[in-house]
């Protein structure tokens, strides 16, 4: 991790003081060992022996993203990315889209079954704005229906941008007059963007194909790749960890 990244985001970390006397390894040290996790997708007993121990990184981890740190840390990036394009700060429409991660030993005990994709696993459903930036996240298993989460997806992003979204776009799988209901009790209108009839192959459709990179961005991050965790919040922290760095790359000329 370079400087500019890490004083960025030293202090959304500090949980305690940075000279803490229980503190015996180095903040830096053990971000740049979870990093390293994020980036691999490794298991933790596997991390080299020139990081901080396993376990010591495992458990600051979670304390992260049980506080939201990252979270709060990719809201802020977020703002700033928006401001530097010269859009406002907090966005007026989103973009919402789910994926199913394959289950692991780990993760089956919450794992539901998806007969679209023909997946045992966690559905991971995301808000993004028309940057393509992270809003949101959501965890449930994969049986679930994408449009049972509409209503709860939207009320985390109005929370997270000061009630600013007016609009959003989702796919078919969000067709429905109680979805759209629920979407305006979060004071949000869903429009659903479809398929031209009698198409086949892929189709570039507006606004829905900016959830999908943010899709691949994240996918960049071997630990997102499947769903290696046996809490929800870890999988969701691992995701605004990976905003964040993404992020933070998009920003470093801002940074120099």
């Amino acid at each position: 991790m370079d400087d500019d990244t890490y004083l960025f985001l030293l202090p959304y970390l500090l949980l305690s003081p940075l000279e803490a006397s229980q503190r015996k390894y180095a903040i830096r040290e053990v971000l740049n060992a979870l990093l390293w996790v994020a980036r691999t997708g490794a298991q933790w007993a596997y991390l080299p022996h020139d990081f901080p121990p396993a376990e010591t990184v495992r458990q600051q981890a979670h304390r992260w993203f049980e506080a939201g740190c990252f979270e709060n840390a990719a809201h802020d990036l977020r703002l700033l990315c928006r401001i530097e394009k010269t859009r406002n700060g907090e966005p007026s429409a989103i973009i919402i889209d789910s994926r199913t991660l394959q289950s692991t030993p780990e993760s089956g005990h919450r794992a539901g079954y998806d007969g679209a994709k023909k997946r045992k696993g966690t559905k991971v459903h995301l808000a993004v704005d028309t940057l393509g930036h992270l809003l949101a996240v959501l965890t449930t298993p994969a049986n679930e229906q994408d449009r049972a989460q509409v209503k709860d997806l939207c009320l985390e992003v109005q929370e997270a941008t000061g009630v600013s979204v007016e609009v959003a776009f989702a796919d078919q799988g969000y067709t429905g007059e109680q979805t759209a209901l629920e979407a305006t009790q979060a004071g949000v209108e869903l429009i659903v963007v479809k398929r031209p009839e009698a198409t086949k192959g892929f189709i570039l459709l507006p606004k829905r194909w900016v959830v999908e990179r943010s899709f691949a961005w994240l996918a960049r991050f071997r630990r997102l790749g499947r769903d290696l965790e046996r809490l929800p919040s870890t999988l969701i922290g691992f995701h605004f960890l990976a905003a964040c760095i993404l992020l933070c790359n998009n920003l470093k000329p801002l940074f120099a």
